[in-house]
């Protein structure tokens, strides 16, 4: 997405940031007392996707050795990679006039008549500019850093400050939807994982518990090796897929969030026998067998339409359904404790883990009579639905935020035009 600074309206102006802006600097013989408290925001505190930062920490100035010095309402940009490209800055908003902050950030003034902040802090997140700058780093691979000299040259478009601030003010309203549905995001997805040990722990009978070797489950569930309730535990394809073929290859890419996902797909051309042999059916559990630690054990069910075949670096799972429903080891598998005790049966090497078939058979699971699987598959199913809705409510937010941020910069729209009340009215919900 190109940024043009060709073809803006005549009110308004195209200046370097240093010429609109203006750079924080410690005051002439400031003193900080060795006893004293001062407050200080470490590179972590700041974030990503949120325009304010509150938080710091209280030092003492004896323990002060270095950092930058910033005051109250300083837009804070991370000059450091990866932070400067991952989008790291945010205004400080804290009842103390100045303190300090790690020394891999830039701060920035609005200069008053002039230029406002958080329309600059809103114009660096358009990915052009922010590519620009990145690609003006200096410093060995790994540890780049964005110069103020580089960073204070850089060109944006300057429209009237009455204009920035509503230009701020629209993308600050949409940029709040998308930060309320990341907090309802992560509300419903701790719920979920109170739920689940509540459910993989209790049960739903109410009934007294027994200690086993992978804790405490009720007293009417078995608990055995997986390959007591396999029909079948194979290892993928072993092919390189392609942008076009005839059969769709999943990968550990295609695992989202317990489910398997037809996006981002490659292919391959099999003989028919080939396909049969591993093609993928309903109800089948992909289990990804090797990758970085992290990433080891990752567990989706296959629940789409059309013809696919599975990678070699997964397992696919098939469960003896009238024992063990597919549905409620896939949860149960997608549970945090569970994934736990699945690492720790992990081989592990310098760069990636692995979990054998041979291993994974014989991992230990709780199994609660059909019926209740079925119902603690529903509970938790309700709650995937709601995570469901909050991620495609901030997706859709957050196309929009892009499209009226590159608009608006760019004055394709203008917050005055009569066709931009459509926009302000879906982006206020």
């Amino acid at each position: 997405m190109e940024f043009d600074l060709e073809n803006l309206p005549d009110d308004w102006q195209v200046k370097p940031i240093r010429e609109a802006y203006a750079f924080t600097k410690k005051p002439r013989g400031l003193m900080i007392e060795a006893d004293g408290s001062v407050p200080f925001l470490p590179m972590d505190t700041i974030p990503i996707g949120r325009v304010r930062v509150s938080e710091f920490e209280e030092r003492r100035g004896s323990a002060l050795t270095s950092g930058t010095y910033i005051e109250n309402g300083d837009l804070l940009v991370a000059k450091i990679t990866p932070s400067f490209e991952n989008g790291k800055q945010a205004i400080v908003d804290w009842g103390k006039p100045f303190g300090f902050a790690t020394t891999e950030v830039i701060p920035v003034q609005e200069v008053q008549g002039v230029s406002d902040k958080f329309f600059l802090y809103h114009l660096l997140l358009h990915p052009a500019i922010r590519s620009d700058l990145a690609g003006k780093m200096d410093g060995t691979t790994g540890r780049q850093r964005l110069s103020k000299e580089v960073f204070g040259s850089r060109l944006i478009p300057l429209p009237p400050l009455a204009e920035q601030r509503k230009i701020a003010g629209v993308l600050g309203v949409v940029q709040q939807a998308i930060e309320q549905q990341e907090q309802l995001l992560q509300r419903t997805t701790e719920l979920k994982e109170k739920l689940f040990h509540q459910l993989f722990t209790n049960g739903l009978r109410g009934e007294p518990q027994k200690e086993t070797e992978i804790g405490p489950v009720p007293e009417s569930w078995e608990f055995a090796p997986l390959g007591d309730y396999l029909t079948e535990a194979q290892y993928g394809l072993s092919a390189k897929g392609a942008e076009s073929g005839r059969y769709a290859l999943l990968r550990m890419t295609n695992q989202q969030q317990g489910r398997i996902s037809g996006e981002s797909l490659q292919y391959v051309d099999l003989t028919q026998a080939q396909f049969e042999k591993f093609r993928v059916a309903r109800k089948d559990i992909l289990f990804n067998r090797t990758n970085s630690f992290e990433l080891v054990g990752r567990t989706a069910i296959f629940d789409i339409e059309g013809d696919f075949v599975f990678a070699s670096y997964l397992i696919r799972l098939r469960t003896d359904a009238t024992r063990l429903r597919p549905y409620f080891l896939n949860q149960y598998f997608n549970w945090d404790e569970t994934q736990s005790r699945l690492k720790s049966i992990a081989t592990r090497a310098i760069s990636q883990s692995n979990i054998s078939a041979t291993r994974l058979r014989s991992f230990v699971v709780p199994v609660p009579k059909p019926n209740e699987q079925d119902e603690i598959v529903t509970q938790l199913d309700i709650i995937d639905a709601k995570i469901a809705i909050h991620t495609r409510k901030k997706d859709a937010l957050t196309n929009l935020f892009r499209t009226f941020l590159h608009q608006l910069m760019t004055a394709q729209i203008r917050v005055n035009d009569h066709k931009f009340s459509e926009f302000e009215n879906i982006a206020k919900g």
